[in-house]
């Protein structure tokens, strides 16, 4: 993988270039950040870049030997420890060395999936995946061979935060004694359960989430995805980027659009045509009706923003920054509490499988008496 393929993040690739252009490349590196975020993904981009045989000043050649088989995750001296369980395929000695096919197409199909992906992946069901004692064996068998081609023997550790103790302990030990030109890079979503004699040997690269710029230029130039739906999923995603291409299979419809006629229809107690939405509601499918509430309660939110210092939303498109500026006049200090409480009260329900059109009417019955009450 090489730098230029992810979206932002200028600020840490930066970083991670110098470090290898100063020759101060620590020989333990934590790669922290949510689930979503770009952590593995620029674990793979630095590891591409340190071994690349035509370094470029800011980024891999992608057309080396070395860079060719990074791409393809088949580099001799790359190689992966993650989270693996016993599988209709795998039933004796779970070792990571066993699913590195399943890996490698998981990777390349994305590298911001999360845990649940990957064992769905590889076939698990319902089991929870680690890092088992026995994989510290192999461990330390494998950082005692020589690099076969490239400058360093690298080994990416994909949630390490998942390890058995024993595992954890003989990582400890190799980071305290690292053997010569092997590099570490340990990608983690919560650095809190890793032993804190891990973390302080590591030198941390916080990976910030992306932002909805980010995501939206994402989702239309990798996923095609029309500019209107990329914002609206930029809006529920919060910065994870596994979420928002999820997501594109999810959103059917235009939520503002439809977010709007129904606040009009609330505030001029139209309620032949609330009856009319929630039968729409009803038809759109239940993740659909979560998202739409989430998507609501989102640009309440800023609703409530524009009306206390229109500085805090920091970008509306036009259609949106028109709507908010005149509902924000409706919103108040009295109302706007309730509002919010009613659509998590919603989303709590469809949550729990109540009936949709029941939910959504009676919402529109309670927000229409909230709007109308406070103006």
């Amino acid at each position: 993988m090489q730098f230029a393929t992810i979206i932002g993040h200028q600020e840490t690739k930066q970083l991670l270039l110098k470090s290898v252009q100063q020759n101060h490349v620590a020989h333990a590196q934590l790669f922290l950040g949510q689930e979503g975020s770009a952590n593995l993904a620029l674990a793979l981009a630095y590891a591409t870049y340190i071994n690349c045989e035509n370094k470029l000043p800011d980024d891999s050649c992608g057309t080396c030997g070395s860079c060719v088989k990074m791409n393809k995750l088949v580099h001799p001296d790359f190689n992966f420890v993650m989270p693996v369980t016993s599988t209709k395929s795998v039933s004796k000695d779970v070792l990571s060395q066993k699913f590195l096919g399943e890996w490698r197409e998981f990777i390349l199909t994305s590298p911001y999936q999360g845990l649940n992906e990957w064992m769905q992946h590889i076939g698990a069901e319902n089991k929870q995946g680690n890092i088992s004692k026995e994989e510290s064996r192999q461990l330390v068998k494998l950082v005692s061979l020589k690099a076969f081609e490239g400058d360093y023997k690298i080994v990416l550790i994909w949630l390490p935060e998942l390890m058995h103790s024993a595992a954890a302990n003989a990582l400890l030990k190799l980071l305290e004694e690292p053997p010569s030109k092997t590099l570490f890079l340990l990608v983690s979503q919560s650095a809190e359960k890793l032993l804190a004699t891990i973390t302080s040997r590591t030198q941390i690269m916080q990976v910030r989430n992306f932002t909805e710029q980010e995501i939206i230029q994402y989702l239309q130039e990798q996923q095609n995805t029309d500019q209107t739906t990329a914002y609206q999923i930029s809006q529920l995603a919060e910065g994870n980027l596994n979420a928002a291409i999820k997501l594109t299979a999810e959103i059917s419809s235009d939520y503002f659009t439809f977010f709007t006629e129904w606040m009009r229809y609330c505030y001029s107690y139209k309620f032949g045509e609330m009856i009319d939405m929630s039968e729409k509601f009803q038809t759109s499918g239940r993740e659909n009706q979560k998202n739409f509430l989430l998507y609501a309660l989102n640009l309440f939110r800023k609703v409530m923003l524009f009306g206390v210092d229109a500085s805090l939303v920091s970008y509306l498109p036009p259609n949106e920054l028109d709507f908010v500026q005149k509902f924000s006049k409706v919103i108040t200090g009295n109302n706007a509490g309730q509002l919010a409480e009613e659509l998590n009260q919603a989303h709590y329900h469809i949550e729990r499988n109540a009936n949709p059109k029941m939910v959504f009417v009676d919402s529109s019955i309670q927000i229409a008496g909230f709007l109308r009450g406070n103006s």
